[in-house]
């Protein structure tokens, strides 16, 4: 009697939540009812999910439970290999881009939780080192004829196949639409959605464009506003905060911004995050896509242009970035030959391919499984990986000595 007596109160928690949702939202927010998953959870009698926690909301947390997530919170976001604690790692990135974006949302009467899902979980493909592992992993594919490496694909990737052993977290359909058109290294000035398109084919296909074809990934956009909205915050989330962490760095000054952006934006991370997002708010309000003003998206090219110049082209950036990826080329040839082998007590075996089921070796070439392998690494895991592999090994005084008295004895 108990239990049908919870069913029936979670039940009639679901349908208020839901008739809530109807009443709240906007015109052109998602609503939880339609969220589509592969192999649907239990159902109420009358259609609706019988669950406290709506489908968007239960993606954050298979999300943030997962390996992956907690792997954040050693990967670097754009400065690495330097020992300060208030510069921004990939965790705090997604933490800001996941606030900014459900402020946006929630004035434009947008579904938050659908927003919180893809934006805890848009960067969980992201290589050690930021962009430079990206990009180093991208070559090693693309010399190789196999293909190439974008980090909003492998995040899908990551949750849909590599995940809980081979079986992926099994999201919903819009939650993995969201992370793979969340690619803010494409700015545009207006984003328009469309659900029409959003269909597991169209998924798949977009995601195989994005490994086969270079480029294709800035072409893939989100299908709701709720992903259009992630998109513009995370190039929100990251222009002020990289500027902020140069100036703690001492490699520049307030001052360096130019006084256009500066006019327009103001001059600290607090004051470009606040103008953006009004910016955006006030531009996208009750209307069927997500946009900044003229004005405001001059500033913003104009101080993108400013960071990729000054702060990621930076020498020391360069030459960082220039030694990171001799690193992985070493390491991605090292991985390719313990497969090629079978030397199954390498670290590829031991700490990644043991992990999955043999259909994973089967469906795989050894290049993509050495990509997800290294793609997946924390910064300092890949450096132990590397001594590991390359750097001679150290012996004490003590070990030398038993070893030499050992062979004496055998002799």
């Amino acid at each position: 009697m108990k239990d049908k007596t919870n069913k029936k109160l979670i039940g009639r928690i679901t349908r208020e939540r839901f008739r809530w949702e109807k009443k709240c939202l906007g015109k052109y927010a998602f609503p939880s009812k339609n969220a589509c998953r592969l192999g649907d959870d239990i159902k109420h009698p009358c259609g609706e999910m019988l669950d406290l926690r709506n489908p968007f909301a239960h993606d954050t947390d298979r999300i943030i439970h997962s390996n992956s997530y907690a792997r954040y919170m050693d990967k670097t976001q754009v400065f690495f290999q330097i020992k300060n604690d208030h510069i921004t790692r990939r965790s705090l990135h997604v933490q800001m881009v996941s606030r900014i974006a459900r402020t946006i949302g929630r004035c434009l009467e947008l579904n938050e939780d659908l927003i919180e899902a893809i934006a805890v979980g848009h960067d969980i493909g992201h290589t050690p080192f930021g962009h430079a592992g990206e990009s180093a992993i991208s070559k090693e594919l693309e010399k190789r004829d196999e293909g190439v490496f974008v980090h909003n694909a492998q995040s899908v990737r990551v949750l849909q196949l590599l995940e809980h052993r081979g079986k992926g977290c099994n999201l919903t359909l819009q939650v993995l639409d969201g992370i793979l058109g969340h690619n803010g290294e494409r700015e545009q000035q207006r984003f328009y959605y469309d659900h029409s398109k959003l269909t597991w084919d169209k998924l798949n296909d977009n995601l195989h464009g994005c490994f086969t074809e270079k480029g294709f990934d800035k072409h893939v956009e989100p299908s709701t506003m709720e992903g259009c909205v992630v998109r513009v915050a995370d190039m929100i989330a990251y222009l002020g905060r990289d500027f902020e962490d140069a100036i703690t760095l001492g490699l520049l000054g307030r001052d360096a911004l130019p006084m256009t952006v500066r006019r327009v934006l103001g001059s600290t991370n607090h004051e470009i995050v606040n103008t953006l997002s009004s910016d955006v708010i006030e531009n996208s309000y009750k209307k069927e896509f997500v946009a900044f003003s003229d004005k405001v998206f001059e500033a913003f090219t104009d101080m993108k242009k400013f960071n990729y110049k000054e702060i990621y082209g930076c020498n020391l950036i360069k030459e960082q970035i220039n030694r990171f990826t001799l690193m992985v080329g070493s390491l991605f040839e090292k991985y390719l030959n313990d497969l090629k082998d079978g030397d199954y007590k390498q670290s590829i075996f031991t700490d990644f391919v043991n992990r999955f089921p043999d259909s994973y070796l089967k469906n795989n070439s050894n290049a993509r499984i050495v990509a997800d392998f290294i793609a997946g690494m924390a910064d300092q895991y890949f450096l132990k990986q590397y001594e590991l592999c390359f750097m001679p090994r150290r012996i004490d005084y003590d070990q030398l000595v038993n070893i030499d008295f050992v062979n004496r004895n055998i002799n």
